[in-house]
């Protein structure tokens, strides 16, 4: 039996977990918020240390992610987070996701979440979707994603190309194709497209064709951190501000 979960709460919900005695779940490090004493928590390196690796150079994921598992009974946790804003539980099978950097919030253990190489050089070399390497989903059970600001779901068909700009991409349907462009326009060339992109205000943006779903969020974290920055007047090194080396690699 499989842990269960739900969203409680209208406006930034909790990721509510229920586990009978056995059941595990692991999610992003500082996630949890509240658990009952029977259960117990604990760092891993989940998928080994390559993986946690690629997952560090992929979306400036922390090595080691929480692992919680009811080891004296049932028990019941709330888990948050990091920035204000909506989750969404998705079903894990037939259907397998892509997640942007920062979408992970939990996962059963049914599901792995693996950092892979792009097939996708664009987004490789421009995006905020990982860089070089994307997170996918494998397995079956349930993970839980969250965004910037309130979520929505959009669904792509074929010969309705979808354009998001990348800011606002939370995860979408891994069959879907994808570009990432510095424009929107198709009549302009790559130096056009980029002095159109600066003089727009424009920035990168995701076209997504095929069959599948794309769930994004109402706010931009970059811009929204941008923003910050510019009102308080410093720079930020990060989740957690400026750190040092042992922080940036845990």
């Amino acid at each position: 039996m499989a842990a269960t979960f739900s969203l409680i709460g209208t406006i930034e919900p909790f990721l509510h977990c229920n586990l009978k005695k056995g059941d595990s779940i692991y999610c992003e490090a500082n996630a949890m918020v509240m658990m009952e004493s029977n259960l117990e928590l604990k760092g891993k390196l989940q998928g080994g240390l390559m993986q946690s690796l690629m997952r560090r150079f992929a979306n400036d994921e922390s090595l080691f992610q929480q692992q919680i598992e009811a080891v004296n009974g049932e028990g019941d946790c709330l888990l948050a987070p990091t920035l204000d804003g909506d989750m969404q539980i998705l079903d894990v099978g037939a259907q397998q996701y892509t997640l942007s950097d920062g979408a992970f919030v939990a996962a059963q253990t049914g599901v792995e979440v693996k950092a892979k190489i792009q097939r996708n050089l664009g987004g490789a070399v421009f995006g905020d979707t990982g860089g070089f390497m994307v997170m996918q989903t494998q397995g079956n059970g349930q993970v839980v994603v969250s965004g910037f600001g309130s979520l929505f779901e959009i669904d792509v068909e074929p010969g309705k190309d979808v354009i998001i700009d990348n800011g606002h991409v939370v995860c979408w349907d891994s069959r879907l194709e994808y570009k990432l462009s510095v424009a929107t326009s198709k009549k302009k060339g790559f130096m056009g497209n980029i002095i159109n992109s600066v003089t727009s205000g424009e920035g990168m943006v995701l076209n997504f064709s095929g069959t599948g779903k794309v769930i994004i969020c109402s706010r931009n974290r970059d811009s929204y951190q941008g923003w910050l920055q510019s009102i308080l007047g410093t720079s930020s090194g990060g989740r957690g501000g400026s750190s040092g080396f042992l922080d940036n690699i845990l």
